[in-house]
């Protein structure tokens, strides 16, 4: 199975004979080309024409984040996957707004049900979250029922603020409190934790549709503009709360990420780069873990799971299988 790398150190990243060569202030290491799908880069690092060449023979997609570790840009190799009758129906789906409302809706009814799913979790293990399931289950009754985008977004940003009020009772930490949502800069330890996992998960669906016939381009919940990559949002939905949440709650339950793996940076807070690598390092073993998918009759990592989805969006989009989003089985 190939393998994501994070680099968060600055340095330079270049080609070394038939293979990648990682140089920092601290370290000089090879990266095997053969065992890595994509890399997820912090640091500032230099790298050149050559490298880029030799990236996109071997498949290999970088991904770069700012100082407040969001997602600005990637580079990928030219498409050899995209299909352009795929475009077009992913056009005309997105053209067309009862189309457009159905998938839409089933964004963000994945999005719902596994918010839950991870609620009614850790209500089975003593914490007291009756009032939020009850609250989150009164508000996504109105999702079929409403007519627009804006509608429907505005349901789903309702039911993510209960949610998100929800997390101090599941955790308890008086060093990780909630407050309201902050992101740009994130204004606590918990937004902070936050924005870092959803950056990631943006960024590995973004992955995932690279290798696919669909364009990233063209979001339904998100509105395609001019500015940025919408369907990896829109799938992004389904997967933070089963996949960068439950991560969270583990980092912190298990007092594995603690106060002194941030940093005050630009008015805000962010992991340092300590705490980076402690995420990511579990984020990775989540990502990598595996479970019965029913459907299939065998067993699938929830990276495998985030392209499974997409090939279900595909058949959706051509008329082969009407789309129903994942949703957690505990």
């Amino acid at each position: 199975m190939k393998k994501t790398v994070y680099i968060f150190s600055d340095g330079e990243l270049k080609r070394k004979d038939n293979t990648i060569f990682l140089e920092t202030e601290s370290e000089k290491k090879y990266i095997p080309v053969e065992n890595i799908s994509e890399i997820f880069i912090f640091g500032e690092v230099s790298i050149n024409k050559r490298l880029l060449e030799f990236l996109s023979g071997a498949g290999i997609i970088l991904h770069f984040f700012n100082y407040y570790e969001y997602y600005v840009g990637s580079y990928y190799p030219r498409e050899h996957l995209n299909s352009g009758y795929i475009i077009l129906k992913q056009v005309e789906h997105y053209l067309d707004e009862s189309k457009r409302m159905i998938l839409a809706k089933k964004f963000v009814q994945g999005a719902v049900e596994n918010i839950k799913k991870v609620l009614i979790y850790y209500s089975n293990r003593g914490k007291n979250l009756d009032f939020s399931i009850e609250k989150i289950n009164n508000l996504s009754q109105n999702i079929e029922s409403v007519n627009t985008i804006e509608q429907l977004m505005a349901i789903e940003g309702n039911i993510r603020e209960q949610y998100y009020k929800s997390m101090d009772n599941i955790l308890n930490n008086e060093h990780f409190i909630f407050e309201e949502r902050s992101k740009k800069p994130p204004k606590n330890k918990l937004n902070a934790l936050i924005s870092f996992s959803n950056s990631i998960i943006y960024t590995s669906c973004l992955s995932a549709i690279y290798k696919t016939h669909l364009d990233p381009r063209i979001g339904y919940l998100h509105s395609t503009n001019f500015r940025r990559f919408t369907l990896n949002l829109d799938v992004a939905e389904i997967f933070k709360p089963i996949i960068g949440d439950r991560v969270i709650f583990t980092l912190i339950n298990k007092d594995i990420i603690k106060p002194q793996h941030f940093e005050t940076k630009f008015s805000g807070i962010v992991l340092n780069e300590k705490g980076r690598e402690i995420f990511v390092k579990e984020m990775e073993e989540r990502m990598k873990s595996t479970f019965e998918y029913k459907k299939l009759g065998r067993h699938v990592s929830y990276r495998d799971l985030i392209r499974l989805e997409l090939y279900k969006i595909e058949k959706h989009l051509i008329g082969e299988e009407e789309y129903l989003p994942f949703i957690s089985g505990w």
